[in-house]
């Protein structure tokens, strides 16, 4: 059965910077393995399969996987996901929002602005501040080496996921540095973690904030776009700075390093955090898979 399947370029700035994701727009009747099969095909970082909502009150259902497993929830394949659902007519928001199962819950997704300047965004789960400061794993430090340290001081944060959080002295020390991945991959797996997310504050026009993810404990170097990431730097911001200038929210560069260019959207009301952005329809073809059933 032909089915119609998206190829999509997730919280792009400019055509093809965002981060890629693969959409089977009716896995209806799909096993667990021939779901594991075609992403692992696709060997796309997610590849997302969508269903008939069975949650009262939700607009659809999502399942999420890797090209080794499946995860309960991601930021981009969450926002490109309800771009499919919106560009397949499969279902309509509700005052604005759509509402998003998943193997985290049922989460809402917020629709602004229209065409080709809608943005979605999702809203971050709530995120914990479990340790801050240098000292908090022997490992932080050498995961750190090259960095210039900014004001707030290194974290680790919970929220989904757990990662570990440091901002940069300034951009332009950030968008130079030279990760040491065997260290950061060291400390990722002795705190069970996704790895290291830094950040610096920029004066730029565009953007506010630069961010870097490197999530070695899930074995990718550097990550384009992240919108888990980025919803705990949002949260560990406004915890430590509820005054500040980024308290109410801001934009975010990512993935130049990598020759990618994405800007995320980021709305913070009170312990809130939304986490969006634009998506580009790359491909939309008709998907024939005869593998795995």
């Amino acid at each position: 059965m032909s089915i119609r399947y998206l190829h999509l370029d997730v919280f792009a700035a400019t055509p093809g910077g965002g981060n890629h994701l693969g959409v089977v727009t009716d896995a209806t009747g799909w096993s667990d393995a021939r779901m594991q099969a075609f992403a692992r095909w696709t060997n796309l970082v997610e590849t997302t399969f969508l269903l008939p909502p069975t949650q009262p009150g939700a607009s659809y259902r999502v399942r999420i996987f890797t090209p080794h497993k499946e995860i309960p929830f991601a930021g981009h394949p969450s926002i490109g996901s309800a771009h499919a659902v919106l560009l397949c007519d499969l279902a309509q928001p509700v005052e604005g929002v759509l509402w998003q199962e998943c193997g985290a819950g049922v989460l809402p997704i917020r629709l602004e602005g229209d065409g080709d300047a809608r943005r979605l965004l999702l809203k971050s789960p709530h995120a914990t501040v479990e340790k801050t400061g240098l000292d908090a794993h022997p490992l932080l430090p050498p995961a750190l080496a090259g960095i210039g340290l900014g004001t707030l001081p290194p974290a680790y944060v919970a929220g989904g996921r757990h990662w570990w959080l440091a901002e940069c002295a300034d951009e332009e020390s950030l968008r130079r540095w030279q990760p040491d991945h065997a260290a950061i991959g060291a400390l990722a797996l002795a705190t069970d973690s996704l790895g290291l997310c830094v950040f610096a504050r920029s004066s730029h026009p565009d953007y506010q904030l630069v961010v870097r993810a490197l999530p070695a404990g899930v074995g990718i170097v550097e990550d384009p776009a992240s919108g888990a990431a980025n919803g705990l730097i949002a949260a560990y911001i406004a915890h430590a700075e509820p005054h500040g200038s980024l308290a109410r929210g801001y934009t975010v560069s990512q993935g130049r390093e990598i020759s990618h260019d994405a800007s995320l959207s980021v709305r913070i009301d009170g312990n809130t955090v939304w986490i969006g952005g634009h998506t580009n329809t790359i491909i939309d073809g008709v998907l024939h898979w005869n593998g795995a059933a």
